[in-house]
Formats: structure tokens, sequence, C-alpha cells
């Protein structure tokens, strides 16, 4: 993800170096303590982990898959329902970037590590594992295209087009702190309302720290495995793991700490048009036409399946193992990025329409995610279908080597690896790096201009709850403890796009009583 720009967007009363100390304390103590007791006890962590997470997905499957799914449906009407037309602004303010600019940057915020990891391991996983067909057949390989796109597509961005919706419709129309609890608290009336936006803002904080120190141990697993190909390092040793994460650390607390945001934003576009010329790459250098006949025809299968499997919770198929290890942790996953990601996609969305914030926000990632999984993925089938195959088998030992096998099977596959090695690294710098500044926000009162102590604490504890999933070394482990900070998360979500319908509800029917009057005047630029 681009590194956030905090230097831009208004300022608001309660930027002041002391303003949110109370919760920056809490959340810090939190999260201190979930980072303490996976180093000492890391055994414990996991089971706790994973019985949270098993015991909320029995219950609450049906509840996730039909939120998210309503998610979806609820952001497609308000693009072309009677609220579309409403800018994220000023009704006369005009987009701070182009259209082509801006979508380079919901690239940038949707294209990181995560697709890096898993652009190879999901397709292979269930073409080679599949949840109901026979493995190893062409509808296998079409139906892993399927789940792949489902789990990355347009319900994924439907939970980050509301979020950031959310932030963004009340920043920038009504003038508020860019805090979770911020909608709440504008919105309803009541007692409740103050503790529950403040509680909003808490909960928030964790599902972003949990959320991230997931992805970074994601990314460090995936770096020790090129490092491992590329200099014969130990694949599978914590210190070189933690000796990783160290210098990651460094990295990004260097970028905290100094004023070079900028060279951070232009380092992460460079990242960018790296991956898009990796993935260019392949696809010349691999079996062209195949690659762009399975994209073509993965569009085809995503969009008719699309309703179809926005509801599919294999009841008579047992397969609630299968559907708690990915969808729903997919799902709940993305709920985690989402108060972070929407700040950023918020951030640069200002004085667009409503109509064509979420039409972009929707398509634009989504048709590069699904070009993304038809060549990596396809790249991958094709090797195992009709090259020296073993790539089913070495994903099913170790996921993180799914990516440089692929690069094995082309030229130049040894510069290929450590490309892919750098743009994980850059990914997963960026993304911290925002995340650090993101975190101390939401613990300043909504500052746009976090105090710097501030912003290395968050870089320090985000990089010890690290260390701590990187001591388990399980994938499924460090998925399931990410996720658990965004659990509570959820019901914060539905909170805001209860508050956005409402706000809106009220500001049509002003502009139907009293058209005069239907500019709405938002924050001074």
């Amino acid at each position: 993800m681009a590194a956030l720009l905090p230097d831009s967007g208004p300022s608001n009363p309660t930027d002041q170096p002391v303003a949110g100390t109370r919760a920056f304390r809490a959340a810090v103590v939190g999260c201190a303590a979930v980072a303490a007791f996976g180093v000492g006890w890391p055994h414990l962590l996991e089971a706790a982990a994973d019985s949270i997470t098993t015991t909320v997905f029995r219950a609450l499957d049906w509840f996730y898959l039909a939120s998210v799914t309503a998610m979806l449906v609820l952001g497609l009407w308000l693009a072309l329902g009677p609220y579309g037309a409403l800018k994220l602004g000023r009704d006369d303010e005009e987009p701070e970037f182009s259209t082509l600019s801006w979508l380079a940057m919901l690239f940038c915020a949707g294209m990181g590590a995560g697709l890096l990891f898993w652009g190879v391991a999901e397709p292979m996983t269930h073409f080679d594992r599949p949840p109901l067909e026979a493995p190893h057949t062409p509808q296998a390989a079409r139906n892993a295209m399927v789940l792949a796109n489902f789990h990355w597509g347009l319900h994924a961005w439907g939970i980050y087009c509301l979020a950031s919706l959310v932030l963004a419709y009340f920043q920038f129309r009504r003038g508020t702190a860019a805090l979770p609890g911020a909608p709440i608290e504008s919105a309803f009336r009541g007692r409740w309302v103050k503790p529950t936006a403040r509680a909003s803002d808490f909960v928030a904080v964790l599902a972003v720290a949990f959320g991230v120190a997931g992805a970074m141990s994601l990314g460090v697993m995936q770096i020790q495995t090129g490092l491992s190909l590329s200099t014969g390092v130990s694949s599978s040793s914590t210190t070189v793991g933690l000796a990783i994460l160290a210098v990651l650390v460094v990295a990004y607390m260097l970028s905290a700490a100094t004023d070079i945001d900028k060279g951070i934003k232009y380092l992460s576009n460079l990242n960018m048009a790296l991956a898009i010329s990796l993935l260019v790459f392949v696809l010349f250098a691999g079996p062209t036409g195949q690659l762009l006949r399975g994209f073509v025809t993965a569009i085809g299968d995503y969009t008719s399946g699309l309703v179809a499997i926005s509801f599919r919770l294999y009841p008579y198929a047992a397969l609630g193992e299968w559907l708690q290890s990915w969808t729903l942790t997919y799902l709940i996953w993305w709920i985690a990025w989402a108060p972070f990601v929407g700040v950023f996609i918020a951030r640069i969305s200002r004085g667009r329409t409503i109509r064509e914030f979420i039409l972009g926000v929707l398509l634009a990632p989504t048709g590069f995610t699904v070009l993304w999984f038809a060549v990596l993925g396809g790249a991958a089938f094709d090797i195992e279908a009709n090259g020296t195959g073993g790539i089913a088998r070495l994903v099913r030992e170790d996921v993180t080597i799914a990516l440089f096998a692929v690069f094995d099977a082309v030229p130049l596959s040894g510069f290929l690896v450590a490309l892919s090695v750098f743009l994980v690294f850059v990914f997963v710098v960026t993304s911290a790096d925002s995340a650090t500044y993101v975190l101390s926000m939401m613990t300043s009162g909504g500052s746009m201009n976090p105090p710097r102590l501030r912003k290395l604490t968050w870089g320090v504890l985000v990089g010890a709850m690290s260390g701590a999933l990187i001591a388990s070394s399980n994938v499924a482990t460090v998925r399931a403890i990410a996720i658990s900070g965004a659990i509570p998360f959820t019901f914060v979500l539905l909170m805001q796009i209860g508050a956005l319908l409402r706000s809106l509800s009220q500001e049509r029917k002003r502009a139907l009583d009293d058209p005069g009057d239907a500019a709405v005047e938002g924050p001074d630029p």
C-alpha cells in the first residue's frame, strides 16, 4: 500500500499533542500485553486465537457472509441510487487528483505483499485440494480462480468501499475528525453515543494493529523463503525471521522519525510499477494466449457465479472447517484492514461524487486482481499440467514457496526472485509506515500531525507483535491472531454504515424541503 499523506487534509480542534492520551495508553497496554503474551507463551496465544476465531466462525458464519454481501449490494445501490450525485466535500469542490492518478493510488491501496504471497499459492491450493470438485481437473482450475477472485475481489473492496465512504463523507462533507467513532457521534444522539464512539476508536486501533502485525509476519515469511532460495539462508530459522523483521522495523521507524514521506511515496509508486512489470513479464514469458484465455474465462466464471457464491455456506457438505480457514478468515481480515485502508482511500477521494467513488473503488482494483490471479495462478496451472509439475506438492508443503516455484520455470528466474523479495520488503515497509501514522492519528484525537514519539511507540509495538507471530512459524495461526482484533470491529463498521444512511437520508430530506439549502458547506480545504 502507498504511504499515507499525513501533511494534507483538514485539521480539527483535537489537533493537540495531548489529545487522545487516555485512548493511547489503553491501546498501548492492550497491544503490549498481546505482544508479551506471544513472546512468553506463544503456544497459549495460538490456542487462544484459534479458540476465539473457531467459536465465532461456527456461531456467526452466516452473519459474516450475509453482512459482507449486504455491504456490497448497499454500495452498488448508493452508487446507482438517489445519493450517487452527492460530493464528498463541498458541492462546488473538484477532485484533488486526476482520475488516472486516483485509480493508480487505488491500486497502491489494494496491491501489496498479500497478492504477492497468495497470487500463486491460493489458486494452486484450491486446485490441489478443492472443497467440492475432484482435484487437478480443468473444472477444479476454473473453480479455484472463482474462489480466489471471490476472496480478493468485490467483497473485499465492498468492505473497503463503505469503510472509506463513511470516513470521507463525514470528514469532508460534515467536517468531523477522521476517527472511526466520529460518524457515530455525529449521526446519533443519546448518553450512549459518546462512550460508544470512544470504544469504537479503541476497537479500530486493535483491529489495525493486529491486522498489520499479521501482514508483516506473512511478508517476513515470504522474504525469508526468497532469501533462502537466493542465498541459502535457512527458510525455517526463527532467528533469521526475527533478523529480517528487525531490518523492516528499522526501515519504517526511520520513515516515522524523519520527514521522508515523499521518498516513501516515490518508492511505493516505483514498487507498483515493478509489480506490474513483473506481471507483464510472466504474461509474455509464459503461455500468453493460454493466460489471456484464462483471464477472460475467469471474468465470466466469477461474474456469472457471484450471486451463488456470495451466499454459499456449504451446510450439507461438512465443509465448515474449509469455510472458516478460507472465506470467513478473508472476510474478517478485510474488516481488520478497513479502518486503515479506509483512511487512505478517503484521503485521496475528496471532491468525488459518491457514484464515481464507489464504482472506481469497486471495479478498478477488482479487475486488476482478476488479472493478477489469471496470470500468476494460470502460469502455475500450466506448469503443473504441461510442464515439469510439482508446484502443487511444493505449495502443500510450504505456501511461501509458491511464487518462487513459478519463477523457476521462466527465464531470469534468479532476477525475478530478487525482485519479488524487494517488492515484498518495500510493500511491508510502506504499509507499516502508514499504519504507524494511522494508529498514532487514531490515538491522538484524530490529529493529522500526531506526535513523533507516538508514531515511534506504535512502530515498536507493531514490530513486537509481529515478532510474536513470527515465533509461531504457522501461517494459519498468524491469520487467526491477525483477525482476532477485527471480530468486534465488525459491529463498529455496521454502526458506521447506519450513521451514514441516517445522515444521507436527513440531508436528502432537507434538500427536498428547502432546495435552496441543498448545498452543504464542508470544512475549509
